[in-house]
């Protein structure tokens, strides 16, 4: 991945029309999904994020486009993630809009923190309070957090236990002028998001009831 200290690809990457738009999304689709996703693309994000467009999913929404992330400390990744923008221009009765934002977020946790009972709750406030802190309307979020631990035994009883926790989440952005919604900072609230997850002390200041996990001991290397 190309760092995202500077603009992302213009290449459209994960941008898929089920209606028939061309890749770089100046053929069918409407002109506020293309002004969501310029925004995205024309977002600059902290240094240890790395960012690029994948492949969208086809059928969630008749306009689609995703990016998915890693945060990197030197050769080591301590956090990744997928955020993938949808439009229904008719509006979709679950989002109560025409736009919705998901995302999936994973990071390696030490267990003594993964068996927290709290830790549910608090990963959940940190998508909220991401959200907050940059002044972001937004509605009908929803999601699941999942942790897993993982213990190796025989040949692999050498390795030591790992935990996972994973974030999967929705929220219907509202719109703004044009009926486009401030992509641009969603998606920077989702790298907050990542941070935090990761264990990166805040870029600047922020909402002072969001819990920020601990630097890990021993990050994934890459």
């Amino acid at each position: 991945m190309a760092a995202a200290q500077g603009r992302l690809s213009d290449d459209s990457g994960g941008m898929d029309d089920a209606k028939g738009s061309d890749r770089d999304g100046s053929g069918a689709a409407p002109p506020a999904f293309q002004a969501a996703v310029q925004a995205l693309r024309g977002s600059r994000l902290r240094p240890q994020i790395e960012i690029e467009p994948t492949r969208a999913p086809q059928r969630l929404a008749p306009h689609a486009y995703a990016l998915e992330a890693t945060v990197v400390d030197g050769d080591q990744d301590l956090a990744d993630g997928r955020l993938v923008l949808l439009h229904d221009p008719d509006g979709h009765d679950a989002w109560r809009g025409t736009f919705r934002l998901v995302t999936l977020v994973r990071a390696e946790l030490e267990p003594e923190m993964a068996a927290d009972p709290l830790l549910p709750e608090v990963c959940w406030s940190w998508l909220t309070g991401a959200l907050s802190a940059r002044g972001l309307s937004y509605g009908e979020p929803s999601g699941t957090v999942t942790r897993a631990s993982s213990h190796y035994f025989g040949g692999l009883s050498e390795r030591p236990a790992a935990s996972q926790i994973e974030i999967r989440a929705s929220w219907t952005p509202r719109e703004g002028l044009g009926g486009v919604p401030d992509t641009a900072g969603h998606l920077m609230s989702w790298c907050d998001l990542l941070a935090q997850v990761a264990g990166l002390p805040p870029a600047g200041p922020g909402d002072a009831s969001v819990v920020t996990l601990p630097q890990r001991r021993d990050p994934q290397a890459r």
